[in-house]
């Protein structure tokens, strides 16, 4: 059930809020795991009871390891734990790294259906118990706890990837204010608007463009899909996130951010500061660190970022185009690592355009369907021949011509930076109060007035 649905706004979202505003502690985390898996059920249907196994799993591991700490025995406890966690991941999502044969036969296949949000909650399960492993806090001894930290609806199925003390005091001592509604609210608003006003605005020009047969595709096509899909599945994750983090506000939950202007930054090892911030955070975390970081040498270093860029690209699905974006970024990581005099010498403004080119042009690559349309792409990018299929300016209209301006001047704390000037001297009083209410109500209503004209579009991140 995707956030932007009727389905979730009208009716499983008033009810859940409605009736948790009532409830003690206690009762809302049962009624919120409740709801949590209803709400994965109503997508995924029988698949609900993986999210139910993972969960059970981890809270019998954590326990297990918590009581064998510093043992030889704690260590084969957290392998195990880890291992049954990554088996899962690989069961419901490379189902074809499975040698099915040694198990059905010669003659045996299986299809195995994807099941959404695994890529999240089993890096939340693998994350809390590393922590406990660690020491980093107590094992959780109450199964329900556990399950509502893991099975959160509003973060399950495209994160953000919340580590197990970032929430734990929500879980046992949370409390529900007006004006952390008020403020939830609006973040939650802010990320429906990013999807369906400009997320879902462009995706019908980057998917036309990608769609153009790449031989026939102009160069000025081509730019323009690659502009258009860098905004989309920025307005659309991030969309996400900001929706995300919004209902946990209003819940009685804080949780970090996942995105903080990407597209603002000055060399691909910032971006990765900024964009799907709890995924990169992850992997330093459970990863980079523990293979050494840049604590072995500048080779080591190399080789330690070539494995986490590899790993993912690949946690975002079986497919060779993934891991050649991850490995790209890996790569621009290096080059930056090793020769730091070059970059600093060069002026922000060019700085900025080097990044920007290559989250553009490796974008080509997590898009485009095969290696071969990618190269395809690629090539219609840089021939600058502007002969061919002019069709996806059919669909350029002035709308979408301002939005794809809008896009891009969101792209940058503009918001953040406006409301503040606007709001000198009249902060906290009740014209600030009715100025931003007012603001919100037109947003809702471009929201709603989009949703009703356009056709159901799910979150890209949705399929990770």
């Amino acid at each position: 059930m995707a956030f932007s649905s009727y389905q979730f706004l009208f009716l499983f979202l008033p009810l859940v809020l409605i009736v948790n505003r009532f409830l003690s502690l206690k009762l809302s985390n049962i009624f919120l795991l409740a709801a949590s898996l209803l709400f994965y059920s109503l997508g995924e249907g029988i698949l609900v009871f993986i999210l139910i196994g993972s969960i059970t799993w981890n809270f019998v591991l954590g326990l297990i390891i918590a009581n064998s700490r510093n043992t030889a025995y704690s260590k084969v406890m957290v392998g195990l734990g880890v291992g049954g966690n990554m088996l899962i991941l690989t069961i419901w999502k490379f189902p074809h790294f499975i040698p099915w044969r040694l198990f059905l036969g010669e003659n045996g296949m299986i299809s195995i259906p994807i099941a959404l949000g695994i890529s999240f909650f089993t890096f939340q399960g693998i994350s809390y118990l590393i922590d406990v492993y660690r020491g980093l806090h107590p094992p959780e001894r109450n199964l329900l706890t556990l399950g509502l930290y893991i099975s959160l609806f509003p973060q399950l199925i495209a994160g953000p990837i919340v580590k197990y003390n970032e929430i734990v005091t929500y879980l046992t001592n949370r409390s529900l204010h007006l004006d952390q509604t008020f403020l939830g609210a609006q973040k939650f608003l802010r990320g429906l608007a990013k999807k369906v006003i400009i997320a879902d605005s462009l995706a019908l020009i980057a998917d036309t463009a990608f769609t153009t047969e790449v031989m026939a595709l102009p160069t000025a096509i081509a730019w323009l899909g690659v502009l258009t899909y860098s905004l989309q599945i920025y307005y659309d994750f991030s969309g996400y996130s900001d929706m995300a983090i919004g209902l946990c506000l209003i819940m009685g939950f804080k949780i970090p951010e996942n995105f903080m202007h990407p597209y603002c930054s000055t060399s691909i090892r910032e971006f990765w500061r900024r964009w799907h911030i709890s995924l990169s955070t992850w992997f330093k975390s459970y990863l980079y660190i523990p293979l050494g970081g840049n604590r072995k040498g500048s080779g080591r270093t190399y080789l330690n970022l070539i494995i986490v860029f590899f790993l993912t690209g690949l946690w975002h699905g079986p497919h060779t185009n993934f891991v050649i974006w991850g490995m790209l970024h890996g790569l621009f990581m290096i080059i930056e690592r090793r020769f730091p005099f070059v970059f600093e010498k060069l002026p922000r403004g060019l700085l900025h355009l080097y990044t920007l080119l290559v989250i553009a042009v490796t974008w080509v690559f997590f898009r485009a369907g095969t290696f071969t349309e990618a190269l395809g792409y690629l090539q219609a990018l840089f021939t600058f021949d502007q002969q061919g299929d002019w069709k996806t300016l059919l669909y350029f209209t002035p709308y979408h011509a301002f939005i794809l301006f809008i896009g891009i001047l969101f792209a940058m704390p503009i918001r953040k930076v406006s409301y503040e000037k606007l709001t000198i001297g009249i902060s906290g009083s009740t014209v600030q109060l009715t100025m931003t209410s007012v603001t919100y109500l037109l947003l809702a209503g471009l929201c709603f007035m989009e949703l009703s004209i356009s056709s159901y579009s799910p979150f890209i991140y949705f399929r990770f």
